[in-house]
Order: structure tokens, then C-alpha cells, then sequence
């Protein structure tokens, strides 16, 4: 009797423990009696009808990844590239999770790769690695409503990598390497023509500041020719002024001009090589003092008035 009662309180307290039931932060549990869903288990303590009820699925709640193995795709253009990626996705409906969909991580990962070959099928290989966020986001579109009848929202669809043939990745590189050689060749023309215009530009303004450097040389030498013309007009309307009041001295001063001024044109001639002449320097230096003696005259000579020049 005793045993008996032993073994009866150890299948009560079993039961008991089998009846309750604490599902974990995250996580739903779906409630079955005799095999039928009856109600939904949240986080928390519950309590289960013993023999009549037990929990069918533990549903995970919280955003899953799924990762998607490589797999070998045919593109518009008959090339082939290897291709793997990654799915986000997350259990909204846990009774749907449950009993709409056998094996509901197989699913989706056949439903992807499935979706993948299809839309990468579609494009050229050009396109497929220039526009790899238009792929993403086709395929979660095409995915996620795909996914809906199961309760499952699938939040983001990546292409990790895009693997192009061998070949192919070698004319890639032949084809980068022309195009940067293209590039450093239009950069080194574009700085020789830079380099040509900056250096013509240079020559036009030395060319410019040197026609303006003589034109101010010449100006400054018309200006000195000017000086010395009126200066020469002067004095000779000094030695003329002498020579209509009698002076010897403004004659002897054109006479010792004229004869400096042939002794000049004999020195400078090509033509001569040696000169032997009488040369009398004393009437030459007396020809210059007469300058001298005249120019001191018409300093020393008094203005007369008005008064005085009428008698």
C-alpha cells in the first residue's frame, strides 16, 4: 500500500511539473489538445491541462539570419557568375509559422536561392556588378511577399558576393588598367597644354614689356634730342646775335666747329687707316675760348630801358 501510494504521488507530481510550462523573452508557444491548436502561450508562467494539452511548436520571435550558400547563376548574357547572400527575417504570425509551413528555414532558404537565380538570370553581367542594391531590393520585395501566407516579414535580402569567371575577371583588370592609362594620358596633356599656354602667355607679356620699355627708351631720346636741339638753337642765336654786332670771336667759334666736325668724319671713316695731317691746335682751343668769351659778354652786358634805347 505503501509503495503504491509512493508510486501514485511520483506520477502526480510528474504530471504536475508537465503541466507547467515558462516561455522564455522571445519566444511563443503554440497549445495543442489532441493534436488540435488551441491557444497561444506568450512570455511567462502557464499552466497546462494535464494528458489533454501539451505544447506543439516553440516559435523564435526575434529577427533571424539566414545564410544563403553560393550557388552558380547564368546570366542575360550566358556568363557564369557564383553567387551567395544573407536573409533577415522575423515570425510575426507564430500560428502560421507553425502549422502553415513544414520546415520553415528550408523554405525560405530554397524560396531565395530559387528568386536569386531568377532575377540575376534576367540581367547582364555589366549590370549585375554595377547595380547590386537594385538586385537586393528586388529580392526582397519578391521574397517578402513570397513569405507572407507563413507569418514571416522579411526585413532585408543582401548579396554578399558576386564572383564573375576567370576570364572575365582578367578582361575587367585589362579593361581598368586601359582606362587609367587613358586617364593619366588625358592628365599629362591637359598640364602640357597648361604648361605650353602659361609659357606663351609669359612670352607675350616679355614681348609687351619690352616693346613698352622702348617705346619709353625712345621717348627719353627723342626727349633728350629735343633739349639738345633747343639748347644748339640757342647758342646759335647767341653766336648769331655776336657776329651781327662785330664779334671775332662767334666766327672763330663756327670755324673750330666746322673743323671738329671734319676731323670727326676723317676718324670715323672705315676707310682710313692712317691719318697724317697739320694740325694747328691752337686755333681750335681759341675757337672754343670764343665761345666762352662770348657767352660772358651777353652775361655782362647791361638791359637797357625803354627811354634809353630810343636815343
Amino acid at each position: 500500500m505503501t509503495l503504491v501510494a509512493a508510486i501514485l504521488i511520483v506520477v502526480i507530481l510528474f504530471v504536475l511539473l508537465k503541466s507547467i510550462v515558462i516561455v522564455t523573452q522571445g519566444y511563443e508557444y503554440t497549445v495543442e489538445n489532441f493534436g488540435k491548436y488551441t491557444r497561444t502561450l506568450r512570455p511567462g508562467l502557464h499552466f497546462l491541462i494535464p494528458v489533454l494539452e501539451r505544447v506543439g511548436s516553440k516559435i523564435n520571435k526575434m529577427e533571424q539570419v539566414l545564410d544563403v550558400p553560393s550557388q552558380e547563376v547564368i546570366t542575360k548574357d550566358n556568363a557564369m557568375v557564383r553567387v551567395d547572400g544573407v536573409l533577415f527575417f522575423q515570425i510575426q504570425d507564430s500560428v502560421n509559422a507553425a502549422y502553415q509551413v513544414r520546415d520553415l528555414h528550408t523554405a525560405i532558404l530554397n524560396l531565395i536561392m530559387t528568386n536569386i537565380r531568377t532575377v540575376i538570370g534576367g540581367m547582364e553581367i555589366d549590370e549585375l556588378l554595377s547595380q547590386r542594391d537594385r538586385i537586393n531590393h528586388k529580392l526582397l520585395e519578391v521574397v517578402d511577399e513570397a513569405t507572407i501566407p507563413w507569418g514571416v516579414k522579411v526585413t532585408r535580402v543582401e548579396i554578399k558576393d558576386i564572383t564573375p569567371p576567370k576570364d572575365l575577371i582578367d578582361a575587367m583588370a585589362r579593361q581598368m588598367k586601359a582606362e587609367r592609362e587613358k586617364r593619366a594620358n588625358i592628365l599629362d596633356a591637359e598640364g602640357y597644354r597648361q604648361a605650353e599656354i602659361l609659357k606663351a602667355e609669359g612670352e607675350k607679356q616679355a614681348v609687351i614689356l619690352a616693346a613698352e620699355a622702348q617705346k619709353e627708351a625712345a621717348f627719353r631720346e627723342a626727349e633728350a634730342r629735343e633739349r639738345k636741339a633747343q639748347a644748339e638753337a640757342t647758342a646759335t642765336q647767341m653766336v648769331s646775335d655776336a657776329i651781327a654786332k662785330g664779334n671775332l670771336q662767334a666766327i672763330n667759334y663756327f670755324l673750330g666747329q666746322k673743323y671738329i666736325e671734319a676731323l670727326e668724319g676723317i676718324v670715323s671713316s672705315p676707310n682710313q687707316k692712317l691719318l697724317m695731317l697739320p694740325l694747328e691746335t691752337t686755333n681750335v682751343m681759341g675757337s672754343i675760348a670764343g665761345v666762352a668769351e662770348i657767352a660772358k659778354e651777353v652775361l655782362n652786358t647791361p638791359v637797357q630801358s625803354g627811354k634809353h634805347s630810343k636815343k
